[in-house]
């Protein structure tokens, strides 16, 4: 472990001196490394930021003509926001390749550390068997050791036996003398009590030798254990491995996801490159267009205030004729010589309600008229919108056009043009009240369809732009003369039919 820990330290000051990345420090008690990156996704990093150094030229291009744009901040901030995200994947990408390359590091250590493990144990292994097998023979010692000394017992017990049969013995005269049998016997007994002090030696040494062989299974024991905690470090170390291999592949998947998010960012920021220019070439080209739209906007605007000024009006004649009549009411109720009977007060009371309805029916009748003059406007205005798009064109396909092309399409082009501004103001006229005429929604359609071709005629026959817009000013000023006249006719009649009814409830009175 000693071994493991020193090459850890060396491997984490090495990463140290290498990257300039934050690190975690690498402890004893089997703490995984510090997080580096391996030099495969090194190469891989160094491909990636070479390919992002050759996608930042381009947002230090688009930077360049942005600020020259008219009205282009929100495509500057999401150039500029993109960037930002950009930038921040890289970051974070290169923060996981660091993670990745300390990963593996790690991982190296593991498993040197394991291989050294599993070398140990297997010579403890060895050693525990050795120690086994010699416990084995030392007990295999001890039985025969023990046999022989019941032996020796056995043959000690036997010499006394004849010892005392020759006690017994030594009154018989026929006997012969006791130093004649007791001088062999007194021989064994010397060999015996020699054998008997061997194996007492031999007993004590075993002895030792198996205080000794305690002795070392109880230090195996301890290796044992020693290796079995070891093991299941190993075991946590792989499952650590195991883990760590995951988040690792983890880690591939989102940088395979950053990628491709970043390709379609930059995919995303060369179309809007291209829809800026589009837009500075769009602006640049159509700033007479946007002008004339200006003006017919200012001069609708101006038409909606005259109209709510009629209302006001209309409204404020509705509050007089009210008055008139309840001052009128009153004034034949109060008089005493003025009284009228009960039938005729009813019928000129249903009579006026009855021109009161029809009033409010011709006011509900203009509202719709103003609501339906409305979606004309706007109907109108995105005819105006397909004109100069089409007028556009015409003027950037024909502008290469002779002189003498010019002269020859000039005539039947500007007969064209006076019909569509006829057919135009028919519209304008015609089409505010499609229920109670239909052949004005004929003509109508009639005149948009000329409309459509004259544009397309335009296109064909006119040499440049600045004359299709000029006819589609000349179209849209004959459409607002015709609605400002047709509302100058309503509020007309409007007048009428108040002072009608002023004159009527005069004439009752």
């Amino acid at each position: 472990m000693e071994e493991v820990a020193g090459d850890a330290a060396e491997v984490r000051t090495n990463v140290r001196s290498e990257s300039p990345m934050r690190m975690t420090s690498v402890t004893t008690g089997g703490v995984p490394p510090s997080l580096t990156v391996s030099a495969s996704f090194r190469e891989s990093g160094g491909k990636g930021s070479s390919r992002r150094r050759g996608v930042r030229p381009s947002f230090d291009a688009d930077n360049d003509f942005v600020p020259f744009l008219h009205g282009s901040d929100p495509v500057k901030l999401e150039l500029t926001r993109l960037e930002n995200e950009v930038r921040d994947k890289d970051r974070e990408l290169g923060e996981a390749q660091a993670e990745i390359k300390a990963l593996r590091m790690s991982e190296r250590l593991r498993e040197k550390a394991c291989e050294e493990l599993g070398d140990e144990l297997s010579k403890m292994d060895e050693k525990l068997k050795l120690t086994e097998s010699l416990l084995e023979s030392k007990n295999l010692e001890i039985k025969k050791i023990n046999d022989e000394k019941k032996a020796a017992m056995a043959a000690q017990f036997a010499a006394e036996a004849t010892l005392r049969r020759v006690h017994a013995a030594q009154k018989d005269d026929d006997m012969p003398p006791i130093e004649a049998i007791l001088a062999p016997l007194e021989a064994e007994l010397k060999l015996a009590r020699q054998e008997i002090a061997k194996l007492q030696d031999d007993n004590k040494a075993l002895d030792r030798l198996t205080k000794s062989k305690e002795a070392a299974l109880l230090e195996a024991e301890r290796t044992v254990q020693v290796a079995l905690a070891k093991a299941s470090m190993v075991d946590d170390l792989q499952n650590k491995n195991q883990e760590l291999m995951k988040q690792i592949e983890i880690c591939q998947e989102e940088n395979k996801i950053l990628d491709k998010m970043h390709r379609q960012k930059v995919a995303e920021v060369e179309k809007l490159t291209q829809t800026v220019k589009e837009l500075e070439e769009a602006v640049l080209a159509g700033g007479a267009a946007a002008n004339a739209v200006r003006d017919y906007q200012r001069k609708v605007q101006e038409m909606n205030e005259e109209r709510k000024t009629l209302d006001r009006e209309l409204a404020r004649a509705k509050v007089t004729a009210n008055r008139v009549a309840t001052v009128v009411a009153n004034e034949w109720k109060d008089a005493n010589d003025k009284v009228m009977p009960v039938k005729q007060w009813l019928e000129e009371r249903r009579f006026l309600q009855g021109e009161m309805q029809q009033l409010r029916d011709k006011l509900a009748i203009t509202e719709r008229a103003a609501k339906s003059e409305a979606q004309l406007k706007e109907k109108y205005q995105l005819r105006l919108r397909v004109l100069e798009e089409n007028l556009r064109g015409s003027s950037n396909s024909f502008s290469r056009s002779t002189s003498v092309g010019r002269s020859t399409s000039n005539g039947p082009s500007r007969r064209q043009s006076l019909g569509g501004a006829e057919n135009f103001s028919k519209i304008s006229s015609n089409g505010f009240l499609p229920k109670r005429s239909p052949s004005s929604q004929l003509r109508s359609s009639l005149s948009s369809s000329t409309v459509l071709k004259h544009a397309k005629g335009t296109s064909k026959s006119f040499d440049g732009g600045t004359r299709s817009l000029d006819r589609a000013k000349v179209l849209l000023n004959g459409a607002a003369s015709n609605v400002s006249k047709y509302v100058s006719k309503r509020v007309n009649t409007q007048h009428s039919m108040t002072t009608n009814f002023n004159r009527r409830i005069n004439y009752k009175e």
